[in-house]
């Protein structure tokens, strides 16, 4: 006689939270509740910053003058070149966990430095500038080296999308409370309110990882393993893959902020006409304020509901070629009608689909990647990188005004910009489809 075989268990079932997140993206049986706290935790992180970056504008604006504010990225940059190997040397000694501690620790710590100083009366605007310009961009990447470290490919192409509308909201909700708080509270205490909620951040970090291990062996014995000693600038420069996505990084940001100067341009000139500077400061306001709300609002439209879809359809790849073509299509129509309302239309749709669509895509590519990559590299590109294309687009700007070149003069050179950009783009989709491959071939994606 035969034993009776144990019947197979039942399918795990969808809770109330997954079907809600179904809207969104494809989310499996189980997968809503640590994708809500890791999408509260970047709402929050992006919300601490916009407050932040409030108070720098009245500092450094108030103490200093807007050109010390321009001269100072280039100190942002140099500041980085010391700040990411250290943070490498740190990952290679501590497990993930101490090692996001010790650095969110540090930051906060420093808002209680610059709250005691600016109390005090020190004049402490172009240290707070320098080091904003640091946190800002490095606690998010940080929070997506995590993201990456404790998602599969497969799992990340889904959820990431999810994750990224907390990112969305939590930009629009701190631009919005700042000035609220500013008067309510005062400016140098909003600075401890930013420490307050980056320490949320923190906790909400231990519980999407104390979560993750408690589901996964693979996620204990990574969770407890020092990274590799790599450093972040030496795994860039070893690897095509990286080189590739720093490469892109660079000609996304220089194109981007091309694009802002030509958008300024256009809207002073319109401003010039109405005479009195009262009236063109209104007219510039009042634009600022619109065009901000329709690139927030769309961005969140297409952050919600059509980042996940692109991602599923078009693959982590595929999805690279959309901002880039929604850039050519923008500059070669602004080469022929150098007018406001086109570039106002085409910054809007190319600022929000770089905010999601772009967005996504970018934290997506590093799926496929080492741990290292994942945190060093990342925030050596999501940091340095990007200041370099700060300083290499204001060069741009610099050698194009010194040749005297015409707005569609900019508009050419920014074409030529993004069809670079889309050449990168093509080498990186063929060296993701390699990345892809191997990893199938090893058994690790299906």
């Amino acid at each position: 006689m035969t034993m009776p075989q144990p019947s197979p268990p039942p399918p795990a079932r969808l809770t109330w939270l997954d079907r809600v997140f179904l809207l969104f993206s494809d989310i499996r049986p189980g997968e809503a509740a640590n994708t809500l706290i890791l999408a509260v935790n970047v709402f929050l992180l992006l919300a601490s910053y916009y407050l932040l970056k409030t108070i720098r504008e009245a500092l450094i604006l108030g103490e200093s003058g807007a050109e010390i504010k321009s001269y100072s990225a280039a100190g942002q940059a140099l500041l980085l070149l010391l700040f990411i190997p250290l943070y490498g040397m740190l990952g290679s000694k501590v497990r993930r966990m101490r090692l996001i501690l010790i650095a969110n620790g540090f930051f906060i710590a420093c808002l209680v430095v610059f709250y005691m100083l600016g109390k005090a009366g020190v004049r402490e605007g172009i240290a707070y500038y320098l080091w904003l310009g640091i946190y800002n961009n490095f606690v998010v990447a940080q929070f997506w080296a995590f993201a990456n470290d404790i998602h599969s490919e497969e799992e990340g192409k889904r959820l990431f999308p999810v994750i990224g509308i907390g990112m969305s909201l939590g930009a629009w909700v701190g631009a919005v409370a700042a000035g609220r708080l500013i008067e309510g509270v005062g400016l140098y205490e909003v600075m401890l309110v930013g420490g307050a909620l980056l320490g949320i951040c923190t906790a909400m970090t231990f519980w999407s990882n104390h979560r993750a291990v408690g589901k996964s062996r693979h996620q204990v014995a990574i969770a407890a393993k020092p990274l590799g000693a790599e450093g972040g600038f030496q795994l860039i420069f070893s690897q095509r893959y990286l080189m590739l996505i720093a490469i892109l990084i660079l000609l996304l940001n220089v194109t981007n902020s091309t694009g802002e100067f030509l958008l300024g341009k256009l809207v002073t000139a319109d401003a010039a006409a109405l005479g009195t500077e009262a009236a063109k400061k209104a007219f510039i306001g009042s634009f600022y304020s619109e065009f901000y709300g329709y690139v927030n609002l769309l961005g969140f439209l297409l952050q919600s509901f059509i980042a996940s879809r692109a991602i599923k359809f078009l693959g982590v790849r595929g999805a690279l070629f959309i901002l880039p073509i929604i850039a050519f299509g923008a500059y070669g129509l602004l080469l022929v009608y150098p007018v406001l309302g086109v570039i106002r239309f085409a910054k809007i749709l190319e600022n929000a689909t770089d905010y999601s669509i772009m967005n996504t895509v970018r934290q997506a590519l590093y799926l496929l990647t080492s741990r290292e990559a994942k945190y060093k590299a990342k925030a050596a590109i999501d940091t340095f990188v990007v200041r370099a294309g700060d300083m290499l687009q204001a060069l741009v700007v610099l050698a194009g005004t010194k040749a005297g070149l015409a707005l569609t003069g900019f508009a050419g050179v920014t074409l030529g910009i993004v069809v670079l950009w889309l050449t990168v783009a093509g080498l990186l989709f063929a060296e993701h489809q390699k990345l892809e491959a191997a990893a199938r071939e090893r058994g690790e994606i299906a």
